[in-house]
């Protein structure tokens, strides 16, 4: 194949002849119907993005955000999963004052699918490399924002023994009064990735806090425990 530029419209002739209208409909009702879909499963539309991808390789750091941004003008969830899949893989090219970039995304056509991805693989790395940007972390813990407040929690899951458990356990005390279900998930998901490295630390804080936990949360950060 000859090689594609990194745009929209070479992405959408890459995905567009593989639409399934039956398997759209299956996906944007499990999405609560909150986007279209043109029907591709992840494996296939991995593959068929692959040269969206390789051109990516050639970009810079802006290139790659101007990409993103282009994706999420598209109406189709699979242009924003792959805007996602290319900020994963070039995370190493970008730079902190590109983070307002990010959250811009995050808080534009907000659901989970987009949004974990872009929290524990694309702000997570970039808050790693340059630890200065924790106390950005800090200000989206405590924003009305619910995904702002998500990526925060979220974005340590691959730190492993580099997790600052101090902050997480104050992000996880701090939020544990919220109500929406997004945020209690995301306590607990975080917290039970954390037990991976220190479950005894983990299992301390949920009995610590037990009444301040939501069940959700406790059933999620003690699963494998």
């Amino acid at each position: 194949m000859d090689e594609v530029e990194l745009s929209t419209e070479a992405l959408r002739e890459l995905l567009a002849p593989l639409a399934d209208p039956d398997d759209a409909v299956h996906m944007a009702a499990y999405m609560k119907d909150h986007f279209p879909f043109f029907g591709i499963k992840a494996g296939p539309r991995r593959t068929a993005a692959k040269p969206i991808l390789q051109a990516s390789a050639h970009a810079d750091a802006d290139q790659l955000l101007a990409f993103a941004a282009a994706c999420w003008n598209e109406p189709e969830r699979e242009f924003h999963h792959t805007a996602v899949d290319v900020l994963r893989k070039r995370a190493d090219m970008l730079e902190p004052d590109q983070l307002d970039d990010l959250g811009e995304l995050i808080m534009s056509k907000s659901w989970w699918d987009t949004v974990d991805g872009l929290a524990a693989w694309v702000v997570g790395p970039l808050v790693a490399r340059h630890r200065d940007l924790v106390h950005v972390m800090d200000d989206w813990a405590e924003d009305e924002n619910l995904w702002l407040a998500r990526t925060a929690l979220l974005h340590q899951l691959g730190y492993k023994t580099d997790t600052d458990a101090e902050r997480l356990f104050r992000y996880a005390t701090d939020l544990a009064p919220h109500t929406d279900f997004f945020i209690r998930k995301a306590i607990g998901w975080a917290l039970r990735q954390y037990a991976r490295t220190d479950a005894e630390a983990v299992r301390r804080f949920v009995e610590a806090n037990a009444d301040q936990l939501s069940g959700l949360t406790r059933r999620e950060a003690l699963k494998h425990l």
